[in-house]
């Protein structure tokens, strides 16, 4: 009895200790800059959020927060192990879209971390619907009519992705053995270079968000299909969604999260979870998300969790 109340003593000062130590960790945070790592090259969807959160967190932490793309291809695993293999002290982050912590583990084999276990969820930052978007040399005006074509032209097709293991990469084949047509997959280091090459011509298609093809749809450089949504966008009123077009099942959302290294101190966490919700409550922030179609999430990082494995 006596060895039990011993060892229950004991662990009570460890978790007092610890506790104490979080605690102490969180008052003195930070005390240098703070490095935000992207895992894509610059230029993609997480640019609408990226800088400001980087401006506005800088204020609030009082230390400078600096924003690093680390891309390498690999549907984003590059740079994400880097901070998986960081000091869990809250000194670096990681902001990205769900692929690598989602998609990837089960694509790709010795990624160097496990994103259940390598992370802990810190914030959510916002949602925006993908959407099926044409080069206007292309000569369809409709999901049905682009199925049409490909299936007549087998080869001649091919649709971009920012990498395997993306939702865009994802929902392109899903179109793909939905329509039976043979449509090539060409995948690029990131959302930008798709882009560059979808503008001119290189390849035919591509699902992506509507923050990144609103500007160039309304440049008339692109065409708009289809919303992989189940309502229409604000900013899109006249296009139709995927499930108007006869593809119901081809949906999806880029969302951007904010995660640290397992084992960062909770209190350290909670800090930053407030901090950032505090920014995305901002006027400022949800004026600029919703001129991109774009809407915050602002939660707990429980809330990031059950997102993740949904």
């Amino acid at each position: 009895m006596r060895i039990q109340i011993g060892l229950l003593r004991t662990i009570l000062v460890i978790g007092l200790a610890s506790f104490s130590m979080d605690l102490a960790a969180a008052q003195t945070y930070p005390t240098r800059a703070v490095t935000i790592i992207i895992p894509f090259p610059a230029g993609g969807n997480l640019e609408i959020i990226a800088r400001p959160l980087a401006d506005r967190l800088s204020s609030s932490l009082g230390q400078p927060v600096i924003i690093e793309n680390r891309p390498g291809g690999a549907g984003g695993t590059v740079g994400t192990k880097a901070v998986a293999s960081a000091n869990p002290d809250g000194y670096t982050l990681l902001l990205t879209p769900a692929a690598p912590l989602v998609t990837g583990p089960l694509i790709y084999k010795n990624l160097g971390y496990d994103s259940s276990k390598s992370f802990v969820p810190v914030a959510t930052l916002f949602s925006v619907p993908h959407m099926l978007v044409v080069h206007p040399g292309l000569a369809v005006d409709s999901m049905e009519r682009l199925a049409s074509y490909a299936q007549a032209n087998p080869g001649k097709i091919s649709f971009a992705s920012p990498g395997f293991g993306t939702q865009p990469h994802l929902l392109g084949e899903m179109f793909r053995l939905r329509t039976g047509a043979n449509i090539v997959h060409v995948p690029y280091k990131g959302a930008t270079p798709a882009v560059t090459d979808l503008l001119a011509g290189q390849v035919q298609m591509y699902f992506d968000s509507v923050a990144l093809f609103l500007p160039h749809i309304q440049a008339g450089k692109l065409r708009a299909l289809a919303v992989a949504d189940d309502n229409r966008s604000d900013k899109l009123p006249g296009v139709p969604t995927t499930s108007e077009s006869g593809f119901p099942e081809l949906q999806g959302a880029f969302w951007a999260c904010v995660a640290a290294p397992a084992s960062t101190p909770e209190a350290i966490v909670s800090r930053l979870n407030q901090s950032i919700n505090r920014i995305l409550q901002s006027p400022e922030i949800e004026a600029s998300l919703a001129q991109f179609g774009a809407k915050t999430r602002i939660g707990s990082p429980q809330d990031l969790t059950r997102r993740q494995s949904m």
